[in-house]
């Protein structure tokens, strides 16, 4: 009998790759060889999954008749929730078929769910589908539902579909932090200097309370913060200035200024400019002015200046819904461009501003960055194109502007790329560590942590529109009906702001894109059919042909 040599090419299969391949079956490991490591869950998202102490349960909407495409988001949900389940076996999750489980839509929309109506396009023949492509995690006694396709407008289903997968590890873990927390960070929003009202917040207001204890701070004097307020503001973990109107005083400075040199983050929604568009739709015609809230010296700290001139954006813009004539004594509307209302569209890789709508800015001013602050980077978020025109106020704003979009009128020049909104992060210097001011604060601290602080030049950018006294949501222009990212924008933010386990990073995960070409596969769909089911037959026969002849020259 001849004696098995384990050396030879079938001893190495039989000995080492037989039980390796038997080893990482029932070990689960695997490996990851992409080139962007896709499958690959990041540290942060581990130390966020060993975190979960109690049993917690996702129930997934992607189960049952779809388009392959979805197939695709599915296999990569169900595999990312798979390795959240080995990292954590506290963690479990099951796919549901609403349809089979006939669940109505009713119920799925009281749920938090809206339905996705995509095109599905299968042998050149396009179709529309309804789904609720949602994953509900439940935590104790709460509950959240997280969409997981991408809402987004200006990009097809392919990018849609990519783009919903580079964010799926980011909404998942960023809503399992949130929902496994007990203690929830707090978000005070500064009342007491002219802000938009709570029924023109209410919207902010609705997306902080998601994530954080959201309240308003309030000074105890009614006139403006003091020392007896820093109880309160050493609570806060971020403190919102939206649209204030009144001028600060040179103690609410230092309060404010030593407020981040304790670690508070700020997020700064301000206009420069008084402009209006309810009062330039009654009367035509405005003469929007400076507003000096007394926040120069203030903001140059930190390297920013915010300037009093309004940015006319001629390429990127939002329309504005007019009645421009009338039909058997109907109003008849028409939307036109309006430049006073630039739209923010990301072009960079900013985890705050990746993959949102265009957001809505409405009569901003512009932020030159000063540059040569230690210790802090300056971001870019938002900035207007670079067809620009800057108006200096006082200056009259017409709604015959609309006719003459792209001609300068009266103090308007040409001008560069404007800044809508920065983000700050770094050390921050107290801009009194050298001054008398801060012998009357106690524990004055000269330089603060790793900070960060995000500033808008528009006051509105945060603001909800109202009808017949209600709130809309935010970012809903209801004549056009547009939807703009205002709301997604502001939600990021203050995630960026307060986000103490780099999950931000995870928003600018990229997936190369590596798709099959549709006209290919419509014109050579037969040829490779074909091919598909002849060649294992030739193969079999090759091989068929060749063990017989070696069998017929061995034995003869």
């Amino acid at each position: 009998m001849k004696k098995f040599n384990i050396k030879s090419p079938l001893g190495i299969f039989l000995i080492v790759i037989v039980p390796l391949v038997i080893l990482l079956t029932y070990s689960g490991i695997r490996l990851d060889l992409t080139k962007e490591k896709r499958y690959t869950l990041s540290d942060s998202t581990v130390k966020v999954l060993e975190s979960v102490k109690k049993p917690l349960t996702i129930d997934v909407y992607l189960e049952g008749d779809f388009p392959a495409s979805f197939k695709q988001l599915q296999n990569e949900t169900r595999f990312m929730l798979e390795e959240f389940r080995k990292i954590n076996p506290k963690i479990d999750f099951k796919f549901i078929d609403p349809i089979k489980t006939k669940m109505s839509q009713d119920t799925l929309m009281a749920m938090g769910m809206q339905p996705s109506v995509l095109p599905d396009i299968k042998d050149g023949k396009i179709s529309q589908i309804t789904l609720f492509p949602y994953a509900v995690i439940k935590y104790k006694k709460n509950g959240v539902s997280i969409p997981l396709v991408v809402q987004q407008a200006g990009i097809d289903a392919d990018q849609q579909l990519t783009r919903s997968i580079e964010g799926l590890e980011y909404s998942l873990v960023s809503n399992i932090k949130n929902i496994a927390t007990d203690r929830r960070k707090k978000v005070g929003i500064l009342v007491n200097h002219d802000e938009l009202s709570p029924e023109e917040f209410h919207g902010f207001m609705q997306l902080a309370m998601e994530n954080y204890d959201a309240g308003p701070v309030i000074p105890k004097n009614q006139t403006e913060l003091t020392l007896e307020d820093l109880p309160l503001l050493k609570q806060m973990s971020a403190l919102v200035i939206a649209k204030p109107r009144k001028a600060f005083t040179d103690n609410e400075k230092v309060i404010l200024d030593q407020f981040i040199m304790n670690g508070g983050k700020t997020l700064w929604m301000i206009d420069a400019v008084n402009a209006e568009m309810d009062t330039l739709t009654r009367s035509q015609k405005v003469m929007p002015f400076p507003v000096d809230i007394n926040m120069t010296d203030f903001f140059f700290n930190y390297g920013i200046r915010i300037n009093p001139a309004l940015v006319k954006d001629v390429k990127k813009f939002a329309l504005l819904k007019l009645v421009t004539g009338e039909v058997g004594g109907n109003p008849q509307y028409t939307s036109l461009p309006w430049p006073y209302f630039p739209l923010g569209i990301a072009e960079n890789d900013n985890p705050v501003t990746k993959n949102i709508n265009p957001v809505k800015f409405e009569f901003p001013t512009s932020i030159d960055t000063l540059g040569g602050r230690k210790n802090i980077k300056t971001r870019v978020l938002f900035e207007s194109s670079e067809r620009t025109l800057l108006k200096q106020v006082p200056n009259y704003v017409d709604l015959k502007e609309i006719a003459s979009v792209d001609s300068l009128g009266q103090m308007e020049k040409p001008s560069t790329p404007k800044i809508f909104a920065v983000a700050l992060e770094g050390k921050f210097n107290s801009a009194y560590a050298s001054r008398i001011e801060r012998k009357g604060y106690p524990g004055f601290k000269s330089q603060s942590p790793e900070n960060k602080m995000i500033v808008i030049a528009d006051g509105d950018v945060g603001r909800n529109k109202m009808h017949k006294g209600e709130p809309l949501p935010m970012g809903i222009d209801r004549l056009t009906n547009q939807e703009f990212g205002n709301e997604q924008f502001l939600r990021n933010a203050l995630d960026y702001l307060l986000d103490d386990s780099n999950l931000m990073a995870l928003r600018n995960r990229n997936i190369e894109e590596r798709l099959l070409d549709r006209n290919r596969i419509t014109e050579e769909k037969t040829n490779w059919q074909w091919l598909n089911l002849l060649l294992p037959l030739v193969v079999i026969g090759l091989l068929g042909g060749l063990f017989f002849w070696m069998r017929k020259k061995k034995f003869g």
